[in-house]
């Protein structure tokens, strides 16, 4: 499989990953010390190819990854789950991550698109007990893994859902999907 846009990850042992799993070029952040030459290499790549972001699923690659959509709003995303990127001591990372997960997270990408109004609203995430409720982390986990937009916390969930333009007719379909897709 073959990847025309560059890929963002955030170290060599990422590369070396990914490269397995698919025929594509890389940027690499240097883990959270991403610094402005590469914020500008990155703006430069999606000028030019487009940038997939895959970081690792866990807080210090989310940071990566809202740091690069806020120099480069356009770059698309790719997202695996934590609990499929960790290796057996339980660290977790995109370099233990199954090719085969690794491929899927490549096929399903997600892109932000200009939108002036909410698809999801607060409201319809809290009746649906997403955002509160003694089961919301659980139902978001199950939803996200759905949705293919990785593991959020409630403010991230209704942040990412918006950005995507999914619905909330995608979101029931998915809580009642439990996950299975």
């Amino acid at each position: 499989m073959k990847i025309n846009e560059i890929i963002v990850v955030e170290g060599k042992d990422d590369t070396t990953r990914v490269k397995l799993a698919v025929t594509c070029d890389t940027i690499e952040t240097n883990g959270s010390a991403i610094d402005e030459a590469t914020l500008d290499a990155i703006k430069h790549a999606a000028d030019v190819r487009g940038v997939i972001v895959l970081t690792d699923p866990d807080y210090p690659g989310n940071k990566i990854r809202k740091t690069i959509e806020n120099y480069v709003p356009n770059v698309k995303h790719a997202f695996i789950d934590a609990d499929v990127a960790v290796n057996k001591r339980g660290k977790i990372g995109i370099e233990h991550a199954p090719i085969e997960a690794i491929q899927d997270a490549l096929i399903h990408v997600s892109t932000p698109f200009d939108h002036t109004s909410e698809t999801v609203s607060k409201a319809f995430l809290v009746d649906n007990g997403l955002i509160v409720g003694p089961y919301a982390k659980e139902k978001r986990k199950n939803v996200c893994k759905y949705l293919k937009i990785g593991y959020c916390n409630g403010k991230q969930l209704f942040h990412r859902l918006n950005a995507f333009g999914i619905t909330e007719a995608d979101v029931y379909d998915a809580l009642h999907n439990k996950g299975e897709k």
